[in-house]
């Protein structure tokens, strides 16, 4: 349900308080301990933000895409490692069993999932199947009333956390392609199931990801999503239209972040004589910071609203992911720059920033996938 502009302003207020007030002062610990502290966790569920994009009948916000935009806005101007812990719960984690669940998969996991007492994991890559997803090599194969699944899944944003992993696997031989790849919903629980240890990345600690083995995981037929093989494929990009917004949005807050920092800083340090803000170098780059950060936040706007009516945006939404990602990495090395050596000392926000940054220009689509899906679109519009 579309919320009043009164309504959306007091949760925009709330969460951009929370970011400010209790996620900023946190992230050096979470840096240090690699965790997020349970006071906080707690808190993100208070505010519903596990619930965003799930409507108001099973428990959730019911956002519209404009609106969870907004709100993401807020909560991406802390560190990225936060919203990452409820980002699947509003998007790829989720949006399948939404988009083509039956009403029973609905009513037993969006609940739990709205409250955040149940994590989410997308088992979609693989690893020799990551941009090209259509060549996973997961199988699932039937067995009377229950599927037989076997196959290893890589970068599983949550999967150590998660209750429940959506996974993507073949029902049909490679040679059909897409249409022969299905959708699980597979509970933690199941018996074959093993979750590696944490992948040691660049940054985002403090959110973590593994491998996810299946080792003759038996699920029941009631396990696959939607009741229907072969819809798969189709759903996971249906999930990630969505997603590339978000992931746009979280860009759009982060990017004022690092921004704020860059004026800080040149406003305090101090070279010549004078502060190094007024310097026309210095200005420049800060220009070319808020310019950017500008056209990505009315990007993710306009596609938003377009979503919400209606309007296919498949080309628009990689456009955000495209744009508003890969200005956050322009903007980010500005930042640092305007830092000098500072910019290169942990005791700096920038430099953990900067590290977090670089993440989003690959993952829910690297930006050369984005850039193949506008280029994709633009011909079948003109017929070619």
């Amino acid at each position: 349900m579309s919320q009043t502009n009164e309504t959306l302003e007091q949760l925009t207020s709330a969460v951009r308080r929370f970011a400010r007030e209790e996620l900023l002062p946190a992230e050096q610990q979470v840096e240090e301990e690699d965790e997020i502290p349970a006071r906080i966790v707690a808190q993100l569920k208070e505010l519903g933000l596990f619930g965003m994009s799930i409507p108001e009948e099973f428990g959730g916000l019911g956002l519209s895409m404009y609106e969870e935009a907004k709100v993401v806005f807020e909560i991406g101007y802390a560190s990225p490692v936060f919203r990452s812990y409820f980002g699947t719960s509003n998007g790829v984690g989720t949006l399948g069993i939404l988009i083509e669940g039956t009403e029973e998969q609905r009513r037993r996991y969006l609940p739990r999932i709205a409250t955040g007492d149940l994590i989410t994991s997308f088992c979609l890559t693989e690893p020799e199947a990551g941009s090209d997803a259509a060549s996973l090599a997961t199988r699932a194969t039937r067995e009377g009333d229950f599927y037989v699944i076997s196959g290893t899944k890589r970068f599983t944003t949550n999967s150590p956390h998660a209750g429940i992993f959506t996974v993507y696997a073949r029902t049909e031989p490679k040679e059909t392609g897409p249409k022969g790849i299905s959708a699980f919903l597979v509970e933690r629980d199941t018996p074959g199931i093993t979750v590696g240890p944490h992948n040691k990345k660049m940054g985002f600690r403090g959110s973590h990801t593994a491998d996810v083995i299946f080792e003759n995981c038996r699920v029941p037929a009631s396990a696959l999503l939607g009741g229907r093989e072969g819809i798969g494929f189709k759903t996971a990009m249906k999930s990630l239209d969505h997603a590339r917004i978000h992931m746009a949005s979280v860009a759009v807050g982060l990017c004022d972040r690092i921004i704020d920092e860059g004026v800080r800083y040149a406003t305090e340090r101090r070279q010549f004589g004078k502060p190094i803000a007024q310097f026309q170098l210095i200005q420049g780059m800060l220009a070319d910071c808020a310019a950017e950060a500008f056209a990505a936040r009315a990007m993710v706007e306009k596609a938003s609203r377009d979503k919400d009516a209606g309007i296919p945006i498949i080309k628009e939404s990689a456009c955000c992911k495209y744009f508003a990602t890969e200005a956050l990495g322009r903007i980010a090395d500005r930042v640092l720059q305007i830092h000098g050596g500072y910019g290169y000392l942990k005791e700096y926000a920038i430099e953990r920033l900067y590290r977090d940054a670089r993440l989003l220009r690959i993952y829910e689509g690297t930006s050369q996938i984005q850039q193949l899906i506008i280029a994709r679109e633009m011909l079948k519009e003109a017929g070619a």
